[in-house]
Parts: C-alpha cells; structure tokens; sequence
C-alpha cells in the first residue's frame, strides 16, 4: 500500500531543508565553547561517544550556562505537541531562537505527551534525580549552543535553578540534518533517556523516510522489523486522515496528542484490516470505520475489539438518534483522470454510511474539546453528540459482547472434545510404547479409565437432556456410558 503523507501544521512533516540558521548568540557561544573546549583538551577531560555521519566520534565534555543554551526547535521529544497552540507554534516556525518560541518549547518538555495540560510524571522523576545525584550523562550541544541531546534535563535544571549542565560538542560544520541525526541515533540508544513518545516516533520515521532513506535501513535503526515500520505508518497515515476529517466548519480539528494513548488500539486495528481486506475490501472498511468511531470515544482495547465488519448494521444502525444518524448514501462510480470511459466502483453504500457517522464524531470531538477558540452553544451541542454517541455506542457493544461470548461458547465445547480426543490418541501411542518397556502402571491406568467413564457419563447425562434425536455421536456417547 503506498502512502502519501500531508504536511497539515507541525508534527506532520516538517521540511527538512529549511534551514532555522545561526541562534542570535551563537558567535558569542562559539567564542566560550572554543575556550572551555581549549581548557578540557589542556586537562585531558571527559569525553562522550556519538555516531557521526557513519561512524563514532569521540567529543570532550564541558560546562556551559543552562541560561546561554537554545533548545532545538527540530526536537522529536515534542514535535506532535508543538501543535496545541498554533500561534506560539507559527511564532516558533518564523522566530526560533525568540523569547516567547524558547519559551514554549520549555513549556512543551514539561508537559505529558497524552495530556499537555498535565505535567509529564517522568520529567518529575528526572527533576527529582538531578536534584537528588546530579547530572549522570552529558548531554550534546551544537557549536553554536543548541540543544541536540539534553533539551529535557536542561529544562529540569533551568527550573531547579542549577546553572550548569555538562555538555560534549558536535564538530564545527554541524548541519541541522547532523543535529536530528545525532538526536536519533543517541534516542535509539534507549539508556536512561525518556523515551519518545508513540506519536514522535511515528514522526521521526516518517522524516528520516522523507530524508530518502529505505524502510530496511529506518526500521533497523529503530530496531523494529520492516512489517512492523509499515505498520506504523498505515496508523501514521490513519491519524493524519481523522485529522483531516476532524475539520469542522469553524476551523476546530483534533491534533497529533490525540491520538497518543491509542498505540495498541491503533496496531490491532490494523492487523484485522489487513487480514479481512485479502477477501473482503468493503468488510474490512466498515470494521476500520466502525473502530476509529469507538477509539474517537475512548472505549478500552478489549471493547473495540468487539467491532467486527457487521457491527454498525447489526448493532447499532437502528438505535442511533436522530442527530446521529447519517443521510442515505448511494453507492456510485468514479473516473480516472487521464482516462477517458474508464469508471471504478466508489465505495458502498453501507461503506459510506459508516464512514458518515464516524466523521460526525471526529467532528464533534474536535469541537467539544476546542475550548475557548469556539462559542459556548457550539461545544455544548458536541458534547451532547458525544454523550448521545456513548450511550448507544454502549447498547450496540453490550449486544455484541453478549454475542462473541455465545459464539465463544458454542466453539468451546466441541473444542474441548477434539482436545481430549487428541490425548486419547497420545495415550494410545504412549500405551503401547510403555507396554513394550514394561513399564506400565497398570492399577494407575485402570484408575484413570473409571475417571472417565465417570467424566463421559457426566457429559452423557447433559446430552441426553438436550437432543430428542440424537445424531451417531450422541446416540454412541449414551449407549457406551448406559449402565448394564
């Protein structure tokens, strides 16, 4: 499946040739980094392992002002996040190294990846270790003072109010594609650095694919398998569309952060598209639909689940409210440009009409969480739309719970039976080579088998109260456990 990934805001795609060019400080900075590096090489200091441009590189460690120090705009630790505000993000895009743009990114790596209006527990627990024993690992600057590895334990300093951070430096012709470069490869080291969140990941592959690399070489530096990358950008590629259909007329729309605590949701969905659409396109368009819709109102891993190809017509079509319920949809065709004559079919009519109802609730999500930026009346109508949503999405699953717990059922039993089939089977292989060993328990045996003549007769008494006309099996079952 190809993809064509939209650059919509930040966090999806940034241009990787855009260059943010020299901080306003960064002669200065240059000046005392070239003189503390001069004192570190005069007194033989520490020094920090990189890879660079394809192999490692040793760079001396100093100590540099946190004050003096500019965080890399291009960070992937926050990039999904960058989005929440869109003036700061648009201040940040035009004027990087102002006040008011570091200071957002500062805002940002405090903030919890899922929830930017919390504060992220692990930057606590970094700030509470750097209190507690100091800086364990130097981070990594540019010559020119930006930030490459360290954004987050420079912002803990900077609000513990320690003025130094140890540092090593890249070499003096850093490009910003070594900077991101740099800042990948020290993140994939996984030591005791904060993990990228799930959606900054799916970003950074999708820059480091931009920047012409192959999938092969991405997703072993990922330390994933390629099925596994590709996965990821067919959800990638699933968040950036509900965003695009999100939209609502008065400019509301979800964002990236959105989509952070729907990893495993997400990843499933995408295993039981892909296995359904080999024999059946539409079927497996409605599930997608059908999930997406559950995902937008937060139900658990295990109740999407229950959201199969039939979920919307067989659960849930004829309980939805008037307000809910999608226009009549006509199934059509759709030309080729370029092709005169030639149509394919669009999708269904039932396709259409899932697909409907699942763009109401996007729509109305993204207003019911635009806060002030919409009018009162219109956020209280999506949040009725929601809660209406919830409660009937509630019924459909409680019906289709109820029913998978049936089907479960009726395949256990027979199941079992085949089970137990296969280790009479084993037991009669096994017999035969005991016998021959003389090795046979033969008490043990006879034991055994008056446990399940017992087990069988159980069984037999529940059969023979169920079928009025016994098939060959049943009609065996009571016959061999009928007592002379």
């Amino acid at each position: 499946m190809m993809l064509v990934l939209t650059a919509h805001g930040l966090g999806r795609g940034l241009d990787m040739a855009v260059r943010f060019g020299v901080p306003p400080e960064g002669e200065k900075i240059r000046s005392l980094v070239d003189e503390r590096l001069a004192q570190a090489m005069v007194e033989d200091g520490a020094k920090i392992s990189v890879e660079w441009r394809g192999e490692q590189k040793h760079l001396r460690v100093i100590s540099m002002p946190v004050d003096v120090l500019y965080f890399n705009p291009d960070t992937h630790r926050i990039r999904a996040q960058r989005s929440l505000d869109p003036e700061q993000n648009r201040v940040l895009e035009e004027e990087p190294w102002s006040e008011p743009a570091q200071a957002y990114l500062h805002r940002l790596l405090r903030c919890r990846p899922s929830n930017p209006n919390q504060t992220d527990p692990d930057y606590l627990a970094l700030q509470d270790e750097l209190d507690d024993v100091g800086q364990r690992e130097p981070g990594i600057i540019s010559p020119d003072g930006i930030l490459v590895d360290g954004n987050t334990r420079c912002a803990a300093l900077r609000d513990l109010g320690i003025r130094d951070i140890r540092v090593g430096v890249l070499p003096a012709d850093t490009s910003r594609r070594d900077i991101n470069s740099v800042e990948l490869a020290l993140q994939l080291r996984r030591d005791r650095r904060r993990e990228y969140s799930y959606i900054n990941r799916l970003i950074a592959i999708e820059d480091e694919l931009a920047d012409g690399r192959r999938e092969e070489d991405v997703a072993r530096d990922f330390n994933i398998k390629k099925t596994t990358l590709q996965q990821d950008r067919w959800v990638y590629q699933l968040i950036n569309d509900a965003i695009d259909r999100s939209q609502t007329p008065s400019g509301a729309a979800l964002r990236l952060v959105d989509f952070e605590d729907h990893q495993e949701k997400l990843r499933e969905l995408h295993r039981d598209y892909s296995k359904l659409a080999k024999t059946d396109r539409d079927a497996a368009e409605q599930l997608k639909e059908s999930r997406l819709a559950m995902v937008v109102l937060n139900y658990a891993k295990t109740t999407v689940r229950l959201a199969e190809a039939d979920f919307h017509s067989r659960y849930l079509e004829e309980r939805l409210p008037a307000e809910l319920r999608p226009a009549a949809q006509e199934s059509a065709s759709v030309s080729i440009p370029g092709l005169e004559d030639v149509e394919i079919p669009d999708a269904t009519a039932a396709v259409k009409t899932t697909q409907a109802l699942t763009d109401t609730l996007l729509q109305a999500k993204a207003a019911a969480q635009a806060g002030g930026k919409l009018d009162a009346a219109t956020i209280t109508h999506a949040d009725t739309l929601i809660k209406s949503a919830r409660k009937t999405f509630d019924a459909a699953v409680k019906l289709a719970g109820a029913n998978a717990e049936l089907q479960k059922r009726q395949v256990a039993v027979p199941a079992r039976l085949t089970d137990a089939a296969d280790h009479v089977n084993q037991c009669a292989a096994e017999f035969a080579e005991a016998k021959a060993k003389r090795a046979l328990d033969e008490d043990a045996f006879d034991d055994a088998l008056i446990t399940l003549r017992a087990s069988l007769a159980r069984l037999a008494k529940q059969a023979g109260r169920t079928f009025s006309s016994p098939g060959d099996g049943v009609a065996w079952l009571l016959d061999a456990t009928r007592e002379n």
